[in-house]
């Protein structure tokens, strides 16, 4: 290549290169403008913001939610009610010396009998006390003999938590105390209850009860109509099988 096919290689690039540049500063003022706009949009409406942010909570919680699926919705065999093959599963994280988690036990109770097709799975979150704690271990013991809901029922009806109340309930759901002993000992009740802790910090729930419902977070106590709506909204995000 002569020197003249030089030069004009190197003119090419250099309008090239002033092209790109001439490009770079149009999307450069382009995003200044579009960012001046959103910003005086936002400052002039400023009630857009917190429905914003609840759209980005549901969006990042939905995204956890799914990469953390089979440790939400498998349930500890035996804490289920309702279908055990509904088409949606109401995951309730509870407490049995939370109040609030006392006061949502009519909804879960009314969710079932007016919806035959939703599967409840029941799961330990102790974090209120030691107490707590100790109750929840039980509960998974009796739900390993097949009588997780009548130890549940009585030991929420109890209104406390506390050695002769967790006691009393385990007498009325008739367990098998030497058994449910050496269940508490064991490694699998153990890492259930660390299992949900763990998904507590991953999906960020701020205490009991919280629910996850299809790609849904909810807390606090919930009403039946509430659940309800979740549970439709559920399904209907569902994907519609191939015919």
């Amino acid at each position: 290549m002569g020197r003249s096919g030089n030069i004009a290689m190197l003119a090419a690039a250099a309008l090239a290169g002033a092209g790109g540049a001439i490009v770079a500063q149009r999307v450069a003022t382009d995003r200044t403008a579009t960012e001046t706009v959103v910003r005086d949009y936002i400052l002039a409406n400023p009630e857009i913001l917190p429905e914003a942010l609840r759209r980005l909570q549901a969006k990042e919680a939905g995204k956890a939610v799914a990469a953390n699926r089979a440790a939400i919705v498998e349930p500890f065999p035996g804490a289920v009610a309702g279908n055990p093959n509904g088409d949606v599963s109401v995951v309730a994280y509870l407490d049995y010396a939370c109040g609030f988690c006392r006061a949502s036990l009519p909804a879960i109770t009314g969710l079932i009998a007016s919806d035959p097709n939703v599967r409840i799975v029941y799961r330990e979150l102790p974090i209120l006390s030691q107490g707590s704690r100790t109750a929840a271990e039980w509960a998974l013991a009796a739900a390993q003999q097949g009588k997780f809901k009548p130890f549940h029922d009585a030991l929420y009806a109890a209104g406390r938590v506390d050695a002769a109340s967790i006691e009393a309930a385990a007498r009325a759901a008739k367990l098998d105390t030497n058994a449910a002993r050496t269940a508490i000992a064991s490694p699998q009740i153990a890492g259930e209850i660390e299992r949900n802790m763990k998904v507590m910090s991953l999906l960020g729930f701020s205490g009991t009860p919280s629910w996850v419902v299809g790609d849904q977070v909810l807390g606090g106590a919930q009403t039946l109509p509430a659940l309800q709506a979740a549970v439709a909204q559920a399904r209907k995000a569902k994907p519609v099988p191939a015919a």
